[in-house]
């Protein structure tokens, strides 16, 4: 599978697992929703706290696994390097996160607001790798 298949993918299916490393090269599992920007990065609103956020400033090589909502059928693996964007920065996009993931917002102030609160950041993911290339 080509990157701009993987990333089509991705625009329409946003269930995926997330694997960051922690310090002792393990992975760090997590399930995240996922999304494409403008500019064809992976997408993903998360905690400023998280632990994943935590491995990502340390090592940004990140992995997913992006599944169909009924978990079983057509799936995509990506691998990539991820940035943190941080509030204020992150604002703009973390509004056209929730845009292209769930539609409008009711309260746009509110939503802002939550995301102020609740210290998010997004993680964008150039990806580098998609696959599977082979069915077995």
């Amino acid at each position: 599978m080509d990157i701009d298949a993987a990333i089509e993918f991705i625009a329409s299916q946003h269930n995926a697992v997330l694997a960051t490393l922690k310090a002792d090269g393990t992975p760090q599992l997590s399930p995240v929703t996922v999304g494409v920007d403008d500019a064809g990065h992976a997408i993903i609103s998360t905690r400023q706290t998280a632990y994943k956020v935590r491995h990502v400033r340390r090592d940004p090589r990140v992995w997913l696994c992006a599944l169909p909502d009924r978990f079983y059928g057509t799936w995509v693996q990506l691998s990539g390097t991820a940035e943190i964007v941080e509030l204020p920065e992150a604002m703009d996009g973390l509004v056209d996160y929730y845009r292209r993931i769930s539609g409008e917002h009711p309260d746009w102030d509110d939503y802002r607001a939550a995301m102020v609160r609740d210290q998010r950041v997004l993680l964008r993911i150039t990806v580098t790798r998609a696959g599977p290339n082979v069915q077995g």
